[in-house]
């Protein structure tokens, strides 16, 4: 529950990702999994555990993130025009 309630971690995004579509049970129990896997992992493989953060799906694919937030953007009437940062 710790893992889940943390809203900058990993689990917490995975958590509530699975929740607006199955129910908080159920991904409750995703989660479990995923811990589960990665205990395995940790323990097999001898590796440290590695967070992906907040971020890790966001990350994982702009074009995808990039849609959506336009999609949404244009159902409450604005439109939004994405440019690179330039520093």
């Amino acid at each position: 529950m710790v893992a889940v309630k943390k809203k900058d971690s990993y689990l917490g995004v995975f958590f509530r990702r699975i929740a607006a579509r199955r129910g908080g049970k159920q991904a409750l129990v995703a989660v479990m999994h995923k811990l589960a896997i990665a205990i395995r992992h940790v323990l097999h493989d001898h590796t440290p555990y590695r967070e992906l953060g907040a971020d890790h799906f966001t990350r994982r694919d702009l074009e995808r993130a990039m849609r959506r937030m336009i999609k949404e953007a244009n159902s409450l009437g604005l439109t939004i025009r994405f440019e690179p940062i330039t520093a």
